[in-house]
């Protein structure tokens, strides 16, 4: 399929999680989890061992089974592609690592100009890997439908400046109220490789799309509108022609949140800061909305995550669509079976 061509319904349409991201009626409310393919699950961290994350990304067999694994022991309703933010920045020549409990490390940080002819273009032939282990995953999932996902603009841009990752983001900033036409550049042109990372994923037949802008939290209204909001609003544009669902999410993004949903997305992921009935309030009509329980909720007693559980489907109970998910991902030291529980409850609370 490409941007150009009718969407024609295939086996997911009619899912749960894409009804729901459409703001159809659904048969209950549908749940994945953010990080649901992960250090949470003992399988994953058996064939993850002796394997550095990044190449863990690059090899498609490995990467099948690692998005599969939380959808057989959890019965979630979608599953996330497993890979990482930065693959795209690393397909096409960067020299950066994912550095264990430390995140992104970018060798050169880009701080000038000069630097922004290092960003290259990416294309199909720069990530093969993807396009053969979402195919390969398509076929395994059948009508459970696979989410690709990218980094945005700015979350991208907030590691190249640091370095790494970073609690101020003071190069970052510095870089966004000192020099906003070089800043301007430089998230318009992580827009382009973002987009096309996304083309990628939708092609190779992914059903819906995810991007994370984690870190936008740490800008003012005003600032996000000015100099983040169009780059990502470009990402959303470049693949509106898909008809795929466009989700977007950020970490303490709730003075953000009308924003964010105009940007582009179709459906407006929300942390736990902002309960899910306000959020539809400032997000306004037209969108669904993801989310939201509190991740530490999972790490108390099954009746404490039930009642939880129930508060966020109350919450949500006159929302044109919702996709239950936790309000951040899933932390490593989570019982999986809680997370097995966890999405029973749902299911079962919500069947129509």
């Amino acid at each position: 399929m490409t941007a150009n061509e009718t969407p024609q319904p295939t086996a997911t349409y009619d899912s749960a999680f894409l009804r729901a991201c459409r703001r159809e009626p659904v048969p209950h409310t549908p749940v994945w989890f953010m990080r649901q393919a992960g250090r949470s699950l003992p399988e994953y961290r058996k064939v993850r061992e002796g394997v550095p994350m990044l190449e863990s990304c690059m090899r498609p067999e490995l990467v099948t089974e690692i998005t599969l694994q939380p959808v057989r022991r959890h019965d979630v309703d979608a599953a996330i592609f497993f890979s990482d933010i930065v693959v795209p920045l690393k397909a096409i020549g960067l020299d950066l690592d994912i550095k264990p409990g430390v995140g992104p490390v970018v060798e050169q940080p880009v701080r000038t100009r000069a630097d922004l002819a290092r960003l290259r273009d990416l294309t199909p032939e720069d990530v093969p890997y993807v396009t053969e282990a979402i195919g390969m995953l398509t076929r395994e999932l059948g009508a459970t439908p696979l989410i690709g996902f990218a980094g945005a603009p700015f979350t991208l841009a907030s590691y190249l400046v640091e370095g790494g990752p970073s609690r101020t983001y003071e190069n970052a900033k510095a870089m966004m109220y000192g020099d906003p036409e070089l800043w301007a550049d430089l998230l318009d042109r992580l827009a382009d490789i973002t987009a096309a990372f996304l083309k990628v994923q939708i092609e190779a037949g992914a059903s819906a799309v995810q991007l994370f802008d984690s870190w936008a939290g740490a800008l003012a209204p005003a600032d996000y509108r000015n100099s983040v909001m169009p780059a990502s609003a470009k990402v959303f544009d470049a693949v509106a022609g898909y008809g795929v669902p466009r989700i977007h999410f950020g970490v303490g993004t709730g003075e953000l949140l009308k924003l964010m949903g105009e940007a582009g997305a179709d459906v407006v992921g929300v942390d736990w800061r902002v309960p899910l009935d306000e959020a539809a309030r400032r997000v306004g009509p037209g969108k669904a909305l993801q989310g939201n329980l509190d991740p530490t909720v999972l790490f108390t007693d099954k009746d404490t995550v039930a009642a939880k559980a129930r508060e966020v489907l109350d919450a949500a109970a006159g929302l044109e669509g919702h996709v239950f998910n936790l309000g951040h991902g899933v932390m490593p030291n989570t019982d999986p079976d809680a997370l097995t529980r966890l999405v029973e409850y749902v299911h079962t609370a919500t069947a129509r």
